[in-house]
């Protein structure tokens, strides 16, 4: 289980990361571009991930971690269920996404 405080505090630790308002839901940008996106009513985030970063992830269960169902999960927008996945397998989930939208020199400063 992930709580929003620990998505918020690991987000926030990577480089030049905003938190931001995105309609109903709240946001987490490198330089303007969202890498995670927090839906409270449904406590679930979405995170950009790759094609391929996408299935690797959503192969660890799939009532946990899968695509969105629509255009956006065929663009890498995955939902993780905050109230079931494994911490360390979220925050892998996480940076994997950072690194999917933040500049090569970001990615190089956080390792």
């Amino acid at each position: 289980m992930v709580t929003f405080d620990e998505l918020r505090e690991i987000a926030l630790s990577f480089p030049e990361t905003t938190e931001e308002p995105h309609f109903d839901k709240i946001s987490f940008r490198v330089k303007n571009k969202i890498f995670v996106t927090y839906n409270p009513p449904k406590e679930q985030a979405n995170i950009k991930l790759s094609l391929i970063d996408q299935d690797v992830f959503a192969a660890a269960d799939k009532k946990i971690i899968y695509p969105v169902n629509n255009k956006w999960g065929k663009q890498g927008w995955t939902i993780v269920e905050l109230n079931m996945v494994n911490p360390n397998l979220f925050f892998d989930a996480l940076k994997t996404a950072y690194c999917e939208v933040a500049p090569k020199k970001l990615i190089d400063l956080f390792g």
